[in-house]
């Protein structure tokens, strides 16, 4: 059946987050200077530092996702989860980036509180395994490149390339009694979800080296990292929220006709 208008309202500006500049372009404003060209030019020792750090963050993330989560519906408190996140950037960008591998576990397991958080107001049983790994999946959101399809089915072909292995996590965890992050199916979903996720860090690891940032700098970097990331839950989580009420086939035709 036909979107409500007000569904259809929400649905738009779903899509309107889901398609929104990227962090690069974020953090470009912000800086003047384009980030994705200047991690190029960051040693290899940088690089595989990024690496490291992007799976040991959703490695916490996932065993945060994987333990007992607040499943009572409240309102979100993003600024609460901002203001955190741009104290531990003001930590972290005092030291640049050799606290790189501190500060992005406790920052990556702040917003994956707040996107649990939208989730849960969203409508999503953070109780179910499903909307855990969904929670998971926001951190593959929004790292465009020139692999990905039209951005108009962008978000849709991340979903796509990501199902199989969402659902298996899923399952793997609903039949578990203890679930551990080293079985095959947790495994194959971070792995999928951090060769994205490292696009953003990349791009933060960059910001990080901009000469004398210091720690203002690194709160407005960090800043700018959850906040791009709570849009991406809310476009999410929205678009599941609708696919609920209405069958998935139905929001993405919509979203289809909204055009551009």
């Amino acid at each position: 059946m036909p979107l409500r208008d007000e569904d259809l309202a929400a649905l738009a500006e779903a899509k309107r987050l889901l398609e929104n500049p990227g962090l690069a372009a974020k953090l470009t404003n912000l800086l003047g200077k384009p980030i994705e060209k200047s991690f190029d030019l960051l040693p290899e020792r940088v690089r595989t530092q990024v690496m490291v750090a992007t799976r040991d963050a959703l490695g916490l993330a996932l065993r945060l996702a994987l333990s007992s989560m607040d499943v009572e519906k409240a309102t979100s408190r993003p600024l609460w989860h901002k203001l955190a996140a741009t104290a531990s950037g003001a930590a972290g960008g005092a030291f640049g980036l050799p606290a790189l591998a501190i500060e992005l576990p406790v920052s990556t397991t702040i917003i994956c509180r707040s996107i649990a958080d939208i989730a849960r107001a969203n409508g999503e049983d953070l109780s179910s395994a499903e909307a855990r790994m969904a929670c998971i999946e926001v951190f593959a959101l929004g790292g465009a490149s020139s692999a990905d399809d039209a951005s108009e089915t962008a978000y849709f072909a991340i979903r796509a390339a990501l199902a199989r292995a969402v659902s298996e996590a899923a399952e793997y965890v609903a039949t578990q009694a203890v679930a551990s992050e080293s079985a095959p199916a947790l495994v194959r979903l971070i792995g999928l979800v951090a060769a994205r996720f490292k696009v953003q860090v990349s791009q933060k690891a960059a910001a990080g080296a901009v000469p004398l940032i210091g720690a203002a700098g690194g709160a407005a970097v960090n800043y700018l990292f959850i906040d791009h990331f709570q849009d991406m839950s809310r476009g999410h989580f929205a678009v599941r929220r609708l696919e609920r009420a209405y069958g998935a086939d139905a929001v993405r035709a919509a979203w289809e006709r909204l055009g551009a």
